[in-house]
Order: C-alpha cells, then sequence, then structure tokens
C-alpha cells in the first residue's frame, strides 16, 4: 500500500475519531477490532477521497444508529415455519470457505422470487445475514488463520433466471443500494455461474456501466464453474449447485443439510439459533414479539438507478424479440 494511501488511512481515522456517541459504538460493531481495514474499505468505495469516504461513513453509522441495526440480529422473524418460506424464495447460503478462509456465500439468483413475504422481511433478513457474517463468521475466520479477514466471496447461480425477474427489480436495488452504502468493499469476488442466454446478452451491456473497480471483481464462468472454483476452495466448500455439471440449482435438489440454500442447512440452523439466543439475552422478560424489523432503506445513488432501468430495457428488448419470434413462428405454421 503506497504512502499516499496510508496518508488517507491515518487522515480517515483522525476525523472518526471525533465521531460522538452513538456513532462510536456503532462505529465498534462496524470494524470489530479491524480499523485499518475498515477505513480502507470507504476510502476504496469512494475512490480513496478522504472527504466523500468520511461523509460516507458518518452516514452509514447514523443510518445503523436511526435504524438500530446493531440489535438486527437480536430480532428473530417468527414464525419458524414462515421463516423457512422466506428462505424457499430467497435463496442465499454459506457452503463453506475458500482456501484463504473467506465465506464462500452461495446466492440462487436466477431461482430466488421473493414472493413469500413483504419487502421489509427480506431486507431484515438480508440484514442480518451481513452482520452475522461481519460479527460472528469474519472474526471466526480471522481468529482461525491468524489474520484479518474481512471479506467473502460470493457464486451467484443464475439458473432458472427468465424475464419475470423483473419483478424484483425494485426489491433487489434496495438491497443493492444498503450494500453499496453500508458494508462496501465486503466482497472480494463475484463468480457467476450456469448462465443462461438471457444473462449473456444483458450482461454485453450491463457490464461496461460498471465501475472499474466492481468490473474487475465479477468472473463469468463456464457451465456450473466447478473445474475454475476448486482453484480456490475444496470440494466440499462448493455450492451444490457447482457440484456436478449440468445439475443446475434446486431447492430439493440436495437434502437440507446440503442444500446450503435450505434452513435446515448448518449454517441457517447456527444463524437462525444465534438470534433466537440473541433475542432471549436482549429481551429476557418480554416475549418475542412478531413482524418484520422495518429498516428505512436510502435512496440509490444516480449510477444505481440508471443501472437497474438499463437493465429493465435489456430484458424488455429480449422479451420483445421472443415475442417477435414466436409470432413469426405461428404465422409459419399456420401458413404451411
Amino acid at each position: 500500500m503506497g504512502m499516499v494511501s496510508q496518508e488517507a488511512i491515518k487522515q480517515l481515522e483522525v476525523l472518526m475519531e471525533e465521531v460522538e456517541q452513538p456513532l462510536k459504538t456503532t462505529f465498534q460493531n462496524v470494524h470489530n477490532g479491524y480499523l485499518a481495514e475498515t477505513l480502507v474499505r470507504f476510502l476504496k468505495a469512494r475512490e480513496w477521497n478522504v472527504t466523500k469516504a468520511h461523509k460516507m461513513l458518518v452516514d452509514c453509522l447514523n443510518w445503523r444508529v436511526q435504524n438500530e441495526i446493531d440489535n438486527i440480529l437480536a430480532k428473530p422473524i417468527l414464525p419458524t415455519n414462515f421463516y423457512r418460506a422466506v428462505r424457499d424464495s430467497q435463496l442465499l447460503g454459506v457452503s463453506g470457505y475458500s482456501r484463504e478462509g473467506l465465506p464462500v456465500f452461495a446466492i440462487g439468483a436466477g431461482l430466488s422470487t421473493y414472493d413469500k413475504a413483504s419487502v421489509h422481511y427480506y431486507v431484515q433478513s438480508h440484514i442480518q445475514i451481513n452482520e452475522y457474517r461481519d460479527r460472528v463468521l469474519l472474526p471466526s475466520a480471522s481468529k482461525k488463520y491468524g489474520r484479518p479477514i474481512t471479506t467473502c466471496v460470493k457464486v451467484l447461480d443464475m439458473t432458472g433466471l427468465k424475464l419475470s425477474a423483473l419483478n424484483q427489480i425494485k426489491l433487489l436495488t434496495l438491497i443493492t443500494t444498503i450494500d453499496d452504502l453500508n458494508y462496501p468493499e465486503k466482497t472480494n469476488t463475484y463468480y457467476i455461474v450456469n448462465v443462461p442466454y438471457i444473462f449473456s446478452a444483458c450482461w454485453k451491456v450491463v457490464k461496461p456501466l460498471l465501475q472499474e473497480r466492481t468490473r474487475k471483481k465479477v468472473q463469468v464462468l463456464q457451465g456450473c464453474g466447478r473445474d475454475e472454483l476448486l482453484k480456490i476452495m475444496d470440494y466440499a466448500s462448493l455450492p451444490h449447485f457447482c457440484k456436478r455439471e449440468g445439475s443446475g440449482s434446486s431447492r430439493n435438489s440436495e437434502s437440507g443439510s446440503e442444500n446450503c440454500f435450505s434452513l435446515d442447512h448448518p449454517f441457517h440452523q447456527q444463524l437462525y439459533n444465534y438470534i433466537k439466543q440473541q433475542s432471549l439475552i436482549c429481551e429476557p422478560v418480554e416475549p418475542i414479539k412478531q413482524g418484520s424489523f422495518h429498516v428505512d432503506v436510502p435512496e440509490p445513488p444516480a449510477d444505481r438507478t440508471e443501472l437497474a432501468k438499463t437493465i429493465q430495457s435489456e430484458f424488455n428488448k429480449f422479451g420483445n424479440a421472443n415475442r417477435l419470434s414466436d409470432s413469426l413462428d405461428g404465422l409459419r405454421i399456420n401458413g404451411a
């Protein structure tokens, strides 16, 4: 890291020493003892501009305080059967760790429907997984490997991606906005697998619109990506949809203990039990309340809004082309 970078870190650290309570407390929950690494994340997100990184970080801390994010891991989604429905429609889990100790997050981007609960539950669930990653998984991995581990890798399965994904654009924009503004630079690499034509066509248009920093993180792999992923992780850590070429992703493709999306998978069992335990510690007298934990979502940045519009436009073009093709096929059949 160069002298300019070190100086930027020092400047931002001095600025952060001046924040008052309760921002100081929530900042401790954000950096978890890895102060320099956290400052670097926000500096990278703002192209090493100290003033902009400071504003971003303070805005993040204010968002955390205003929305009680420090307490979100004590707010279980109840009842369990309802949470299972959330998990079955928001396909996300941890399949293992890379050889460098980074958690491997598996995401069923193509088959997630987000249709079993309100937006608030999906946002709550997403933030809880973020917080569990940052407060439990990453500190544990850092201790195990004897060095700071502050990022993860993500494997996105595009199996089943359809035009109906347009219905999810608004929710996905909310979630990515939360991540961009409050959990920047937490993903080391995005691996995209089981890519259908609709994604390939859209990716050609979207890729140039991404920031160079983001583009470098994205790797679109052939097929299920197994061979490439085995270069960075053991077979046991592969998401279930990467273990067999052509197997694709399915909510029922493996048993609960193998399917990392399932509530029966060890990761989700540990996460859910942790949240229930935290709720008993924080609220030992009052009964646990049911209902979603509402979180204010900041307005998405202009580039994020434009990106969403571009994706929607490309999907619509693809749909119109398909409908035109179907109409022509119908004319040919009728005219035969």
